[in-house]
């Protein structure tokens, strides 16, 4: 389903940080300084907390859990506390952002079974950290794109994320560019 008069809005679609808060932070920094409104991710945030390096960035993060889910339970209290970016999904999400119906799951299979559907015009996953952008036919005869941002924590593959324009219905992997990690001092050991 092609809606023509969607309302501008760019978002920030991204998966599989495992707990990569430096690559995660540095994606989402990239986003907003490009116009995103809104922050996706398709799971594998593994703890919680990882999510806290988004709240400076002030947008609405929407998340799932993936097949690495840690502490469901603080994740659901993450996104309750005054004040949070966090909206926790579960382990799947379906909603509307610019007049686009959008739906996130982590597993790439069930994403094109539900892109098929043509009861989404987005439907975005991860899992299996490689980034990709197509279209799927519609059983409605339309089409559906089907995104996947590949891994924003950088495990097994560079680190990606995708720009989305919901009006245009466009979408660029962007690679993630971040300064290497501090090197700390030696250690010391205890006598």
């Amino acid at each position: 389903m092609q809606l023509e008069s969607a309302k501008p809005m760019k978002v920030c679609i991204l998966s599989d940080s495992h707990d990569n808060r430096r690559l995660l932070g540095a994606a989402v920094e990239h986003a907003k300084t490009h116009g995103a409104e809104a922050v996706l991710h398709c799971g594998d945030v593994v703890a919680p907390t990882t999510l806290r390096v988004l709240q400076k960035y002030e947008l609405p993060v929407h998340v799932i859990h993936g097949n690495n889910t840690g502490d469901l339970y603080n994740m659901s209290r993450l996104a309750a506390e005054p004040n949070s970016v966090i909206r926790y999904h579960g382990q799947d999400a379906a909603f509307t952002l610019a007049d686009r119906a959008l739906f996130l799951v982590h597993y790439p299979h069930y994403a094109h079974a539900l892109a098929c559907t043509g009861d989404y015009d987005l439907v975005c996953c991860g899992h299996d950290h490689k980034s990709s952008i197509s279209q799927v036919a519609t059983v409605k005869g339309g089409h559906a794109w089907l995104i996947n941002p590949g891994t924003v924590g950088g495990v097994g593959a560079p680190p990606t994320y995708i720009m989305a324009d919901l009006a245009a219905m466009q979408f660029e992997i962007v690679a993630v560019e971040a300064a290497p990690a501090s090197v700390l001092p030696p250690v010391t050991p205890h006598v």
